[in-house]
């Protein structure tokens, strides 16, 4: 990951719903979650979680697939690690984490 996908990354995370809309899918893992349920579940309007899930989408954070009529969502674990390693490189001045005072 690049720092240009790093900020997209974190703002589209920057934000109540959508960091919560985030984490559900994180917490749901691979099945995923129609967009639906996703609202249902964080109480967000289905026009406010439209623009929201589009922000993430284009910031490379949630992936989709039609299922029948439903969209299912799903976290985009790939990049959220690639958030991790890029914000954690070189962490502890290049020592394995935990050496000295640095921990995870």
């Amino acid at each position: 990951m690049d720092t240009k996908q790093a900020l997209a990354a974190l703002s589209s995370l920057a934000q109540d719903s959508r960091l919560a809309v985030f984490r559900l899918l994180v917490q749901v893992g691979p099945e995923g979650m129609a967009a639906s349920k996703i609202g249902e579940r964080l109480d967000i309007s289905p026009s406010s979680l439209s623009f929201h899930l589009k922000e993430l989408s284009h910031a490379g954070m949630v992936g989709s697939r039609q299922d029948g009529r439903f969209v299912i969502y799903t976290a985009d674990v790939g990049a959220m690690n690639g958030l991790i390693g890029f914000l954690t490189e070189n962490c502890c001045g290049g020592l394995p984490c935990g050496v000295n005072e640095c921990s995870p």
